[in-house]
This record gives structure tokens, C-alpha cells and sequence, in this order.
């Protein structure tokens, strides 16, 4: 059997288009045709290369009386990027969608759908990931889960968004042990609105301990305009709407509305 027999062999068992080798490799698609057809051989550093990828020695690449693999190459130290090769290989689609391939799993991975270290596309998993659907150690998305959280809707142990959830959130909705947006709710909130163990509002906050202009609290309720300790009555509540539409401007009646309908 030929070096460009085995090599074909090779990369058909391993699920590899001439294409993905070659991207895989640094050469072009014509390089890996003409090595197949033995009409040209590699160069020893991609002869290295290729028995590493494809777990073989190089008695077997080079001997053409060797018809079954021998065992791999010594192994060298390897890099974290060579460890995690080992749990999936590099593969690309040939399908094309939105000018991406289709799928794309690897260290860079640009793809409609994209898994890797780095990962980008319209989902997206990696260590470092940006798309529309997004997760990842850091993420970046329309919709994002990561660590590090930063998206549209954002959840994460560090989390910022439109709508943010997490460990630590900051939001438009903000949800987490602490919190901070204009509707939060919380251990810890600081917003305009707060709901929380410890609630801190410019407007209104409710919970156990409650600091604002309207306040509301289990314990402590320390308000400005209102302050109320204990479960409300339904006698309180046309007072704290009255001094919600005295206080609150126009731009912010959609979360004045939220609020009232909270508690009610």
C-alpha cells in the first residue's frame, strides 16, 4: 500500500474532507489531492503532523510493505489545546448557511452552529463565545449563559443584560443574591423598584429590611413618603399608589405598574 493510499484511508476513517485536512494542515485542497495520488510527497513536517492527527507511526506512513498501523508517534508534552483536540476532532460542514458553514466544531470555530475555545455564530459554545444563542466560560450573546454573562437576556455568575440573572446581576430585570437594576429583585437589591432581604429603592423597595421612598419591610421600613412594617392591608394600598403617581415620572409608569400590580 502507497503513502497516498494510507493517507486517503486515513482521512476517509477519520471523517475528514480533503478540504478539513488541508485547513487542518496549512495546505491547500490540492496538496492533499496530489499526495493521495502520489504524484507528490509531503513534507516531513506534515508527514509529523498527519501521524499525530491520525495516530499512526511513521514505519507505517513510509513503508509501503506495512499494511496496518504500528502504534503512534512518541508523544510529546501536550498542550491544553492537543488535550481537548483528543474529545473531538476539527470538522467543518461543506453546507453553507448565512455565508457560515453549517456546523463547526475546533479551536477557532466560525459557524452557524460553532463549538470550541473560541466560538462564534448563531449557537454558540466555548470558552470564549459570541452569538445569538451563546454559552460559555465568557459569553456573549442575544441570549447568554455563561460565568461571565453579557447579553440581551444574560444569566450567569456574573451577569449583565437587559434581563440579567446571576450570582451578581445588573439589568433593566435584575434577579440574584445581588442585584442591581431598575426592577430588581434579591439578597441584596439596588434599583428603583427593589424586592429583596435587603431592599434598597429610589421609589419603592419591599422586604425584610426596606429602604426607600415608599418602603415596605418584615422588620425595618424606613420611607421617605411611606413607610409600612408588616404584611400590607388592603387599606395601605391606595395610599402607596397615590405617592407612586405623585413621584414617579411619566417615563417609568410601565415598572410604576409593575410594582403596584406586586402589591396588590
Amino acid at each position: 500500500m502507497t503513502l497516498g493510499e494510507k493517507l486517503s484511508k486515513l482521512r476517509k476513517e477519520n471523517n475528514y474532507t480533503q478540504e478539513q485536512l488541508a485547513e487542518i494542515l496549512g495546505v491547500s485542497r490540492q496538496s492533499i489531492s496530489k499526495w493521495e495520488s502520489d504524484i507528490v510527497y509531503p513534507e516531513t513536517d506534515k508527514l509529523i503532523k498527519m501521524g499525530k492527527l491520525f495516530e499512526c507511526s511513521m514505519d507505517y506512513l513510509l513503508n509501503d510493505d506495512i499494511t496496518e498501523k504500528q502504534g503512534t508517534q512518541p508523544a510529546e508534552k501536550e498542550s491544553f489545546w492537543d488535550m481537548l483536540k483528543g474529545q473531538f476532532h476539527e470538522r467543518k460542514s461543506e453546507k453553507m448557511i448565512f455565508g457560515m458553514p453549517f456546523y463547526h466544531i475546533g479551536k477557532n470555530a466560525h459557524g452557524f452552529f460553532a463549538i470550541g475555545v473560541r466560538a462564534r455564530g448563531v449557537f454558540s459554545v466555548g470558552f470564549l463565545s459570541r452569538g445569538i444563542f451563546s454559552m460559555g466560560l465568557l459569553s456573549l450573546g442575544v441570549i447568554s449563559l455563561g460565568v461571565l454573562s453579557l447579553g440581551l437576556i444574560s444569566i450567569g455568575a456574573f451577569s449583565l443584560g437587559l434581563l440579567a440573572v446571576g450570582s451578581i446581576a445588573l439589568g433593566l430585570f435584575a434577579a440574584g443574591a445581588v442585584s442591581v437594576g431598575l426592577i430588581s429583585f434579591g439578597a441584596l437589591s439596588v434599583g428603583c423598584f427593589s424586592t429583596g432581604a435587603l431592599a434598597v429603592g429610589k421609589y419603592a423597595a419591599v422586604g425584610d429590611h426596606a429602604h426607600g421612598m415608599i418602603a415596605i419591610g418584615k422588620t425595618v421600613a424606613e420611607g421617605s413618603a411611606y413607610s409600612h412594617i408588616g404584611d400590607m392591608t388592603t387599606a395601605d394600598i391606595p395610599t402607596v399608589i397615590e405617592c407612586l403617581d405623585a413621584n414617579v415620572p411619566s417615563c417609568l409608569n410601565w415598572a410604576k405598574a409593575i410594582f403596584e400590580f406586586f402589591i396588590q
